[in-house]
């Protein structure tokens, strides 16, 4: 009998180590701090001065973010076995030049706070994220969404941080399906008693084909969320976007064409363009050229051109230079850089732009 019991503790036990392997084998997670510091020198030819709505005089800046947004944050994943796998990250702006809070929407992890669940089925997200309608905006910009001179500038003069940093928001990705993607977002208001009031939802297809890629997405938000940042992440507006790319290997073309729609404000069509160019292993040419209008008032217009060139020092810190003109026409208010000339006077304003950027 004693032998008995101790041949059966001996399968239990052995029983118990074989459960617990297979367990550490199904939970294995991990957690990245990353970050990016962008710090540029900023001059300008013209400002906007908000209270004549005229030249406010030439200025000389040092600004945060001119090629990125200055970020950083906590990112992990743990794998749950059959395919299944959790995320999350967590991600707050950062101001160089002062220390403070940046490019996010006024809260500590104001940037991205989420978690998800991924599997062959697709991708559940929950929680503060971006938009589908932004991820395809990002997707078709010649100058990589850079915060001088591209579809940055125009996207945050139209609707400043609304469909970037989007609260209370539920996502379904699909899986890839033949080169077919979709993706689907809806945002709460958090409004009891009102499931319209702070409403808002954004969709996006995406098909790739070898090089080519083309997306096209909408965004739509109604106005009373019960959410309140101090920078407006919350704008009601209509967003539409299309577009495609394509690769050439060292060279890539975009174009596209994007509405933005603001309840009681603008209605601004953008016609953009350009290209991107892999000259070296470290040296990065690109420019486009943004031509904005108002369906409803043929009088307002704007001109927007710019070109980029990035040098990376090592695979961590890159230095780049940067060159923009905008002419603006009737009540277009134009800008060229999310951080220091949102907004430019009528007629033809200058910008250059030099930077450094270390990513950690």
């Amino acid at each position: 009998m004693k032998r008995i019991h101790r041949n059966h503790g001996s399968r239990v036990l052995a029983l118990s180590a074989s459960v617990l392997c297979a367990n550490m084998a199904h939970a294995q997670s991990s957690v990245t701090l990353y970050g990016t510091l962008d710090q540029d020198i900023l001059y300008t030819n013209k400002t906007l001065n908000p209270a004549t709505m005229k030249n406010g005089g030439s200025q000389v800046s040092l600004v945060n973010g001119g090629w990125q947004p200055s970020r950083f944050g906590l990112t992990g994943n743990e794998d749950l076995g059959d395919g299944i796998k959790a995320s999350f990250k967590l991600e707050s702006g950062i101001n160089v030049p002062t220390g403070g809070f940046n490019d996010s929407n006024g809260n500590f992890f104001g940037r991205q706070a989420w978690v998800s669940l991924d599997s062959r089925y697709g991708e559940i997200k929950t929680g503060l994220q971006f938009s589908p309608f932004l991820i395809s905006v990002v997707a078709l910009d010649p100058r990589e969404f850079s915060f001088f001179g591209g579809s940055a500038a125009i996207y945050a003069h139209n609707v400043v941080a609304t469909g970037i940093f989007t609260p209370n928001a539920i996502t379904y990705s699909s899986p890839d399906l033949a080169g077919l993607r979709g993706r689907a977002m809806l945002s709460l208001g958090n409004v009891a008693g009102s499931f319209q009031a702070g409403r808002a939802y954004s969709g996006s297809l995406e098909y790739s084909l070898g090089y080519l890629l083309i997306t096209a997405a909408i965004y739509d938000s109604n106005p009373g969320s019960a959410t309140v940042t101090p920078i407006p992440s919350t704008v009601a507006f209509e967003g539409r976007v299309i577009g495609a790319s394509y690769n050439f290997g060292s060279v890539i073309l975009k174009a596209s064409f994007t509405n933005y729609k603001v309840e009681g404000s603008l209605n601004n069509n953008v016609y953009g363009g350009g290209i991107g160019y892999r000259a070296t292993s470290a040296l990065t040419l690109n420019s486009a050229v943004n031509y904005i209008t108002d369906p409803d008032v043929r009088n307002n217009h704007s001109l927007l051109a710019s070109i980029g060139v990035q040098y990376d020092l090592s695979t961590r810190t890159s230095a780049y230079a940067q060159a923009a003109i905008v002419n603006n026409h009737g009540a277009e208010t134009t800008g060229f850089s999310v951080t220091g000339e949102l907004s430019a006077p009528a007629g033809n304003t200058v910008g250059i732009d030099l930077g450094l950027r270390h990513v950690f």
